[in-house]
C-alpha cells in the first residue's frame, strides 16, 4: 500500500507541476500534453517518468538540451512524500484521500505563490467548497468547527491586513492569502487555524530576515505568506496535536 501510494504520488506530482505552470497564465491544464516550455516539443511518455526521466536525460530536454527546471523532480518528490505521510496519518480512506487532494492544492499554491505573487480562486475558493463538501469525512468536529475555522481563517487575516493598514497606510497581506487561510480552517478547525497563523509567522519570521540581510533587501520587501501559511497547516495536520500537548506539557 505503501509502495503504491508513493508512486502514485509521484505521477499526481508530475501533474501538479502542469498546474503550476499553467493556471496563473490561464492555459488549459489537459490540453495539450506535456511539453517543451523552450522548445514546444511534445515530451514523449517515457520522457515523462516521475524523477527517473529527469535523471537518465540529466535535467535536459530532450529535443533542444535546454535545462529543465529542478522544481518539477522536487514537486514531484513532494508529492509523494505528501501522498505517504497523510496515508500513515489518516490510514486508506475517504479521508485520506480528501486530506491529499487538500495537500495537493497547497503545494501548487505554494509555488505559484512563489513565481507570481498571487493564490488563484479556483484553488482557494474551491478547496472550501470542497471542504465543506467532505465535512463527514474531515478530522474537524462537525460543520461548526469546519465554518469557525473557515470564519477565524478569514477573519484573522482580514483584521491583520486592516490593522497593518490603518498603522502603516500601506497594502500588505493580500486577499489570497485571507481566502487560503479560510480554505485552511474548513479542514484543520479553529484551533488548526491559530496554530497555522502562528507557525507561518514563525517561520516567516526566521526565514525573511536573513532573506533580507543576505539579499540587501528591506524590511518592506515581498514575500509571499502562502507557502508559510501552507506549512504551517500541513504540520498541524501531522502533529499539531503533539506539539500543542508538548508545549502545554512544558507550560504545566
Amino acid at each position: 500500500m505503501v509502495l503504491f501510494v508513493a508512486v502514485l504520488g509521484l505521477f499526481i506530482g508530475s501533474f501538479l507541476n502542469v498546474c503550476i505552470h499553467r493556471i496563473p497564465v490561464k492555459e488549459s491544464i489537459m490540453w495539450p500534453g506535456s511539453h517543451c516550455p523552450r522548445c514546444g516539443k511534445a515530451i514523449k511518455p517515457w520522457d515523462n517518468i516521475p524523477v527517473v526521466s529527469y535523471l537518465i536525460l540529466r535535467g535536459r530536454c530532450r529535443s533542444c538540451s535546454e535545462p529543465i527546471s529542478l522544481r518539477y523532480p522536487v514537486v514531484e518528490l513532494l508529492s509523494g512524500l505528501l501522498a505517504v505521510s497523510l496515508l500513515y496519518r489518516f490510514g486508506p480512506g475517504v479521508g485520506f484521500i480528501f486530506y491529499y487532494l487538500w495537500a495537493c492544492a497547497l503545494l501548487v499554491i505554494t509555488f505559484i505563490d512563489l513565481d507570481h505573487q498571487i493564490i488563484p480562486d479556483r484553488l482557494s475558493l474551491g478547496g472550501i467548497v470542497v471542504g465543506l463538501l467532505a465535512v463527514p469525512w474531515l478530522a474537524v468536529e462537525g460543520y461548526k468547527d469546519a465554518l469557525m475555522g473557515l470564519a477565524l481563517g478569514g477573519g484573522l487575516l482580514l483584521a491583520i491586513i486592516y490593522g497593518y493598514y490603518l498603522i502603516t497606510k500601506k497594502q500588505g497581506m493580500g486577499g489570497g492569502d485571507v481566502k487560503l487561510l479560510g480554505m485552511i480552517g474548513v479542514f484543520i478547525g479553529w484551533q488548526g487555524v491559530l496554530f497555522t497563523v502562528f507557525m507561518a509567522s514563525l517561520m516567516g519570521t526566521c526565514i525573511g530576515i536573513p532573506w533580507v540581510y543576505f539579499h540587501k533587501a528591506t524590511l518592506k520587501a515581498a514575500i509571499p505568506f502562502g507557502p508559510f501559511l501552507s506549512l504551517g497547516a500541513f504540520i498541524y495536520v501531522l502533529w499539531g496535536s503533539q506539539m500543542i500537548s508538548w508545549y502545554f506539557g512544558l507550560m504545566g
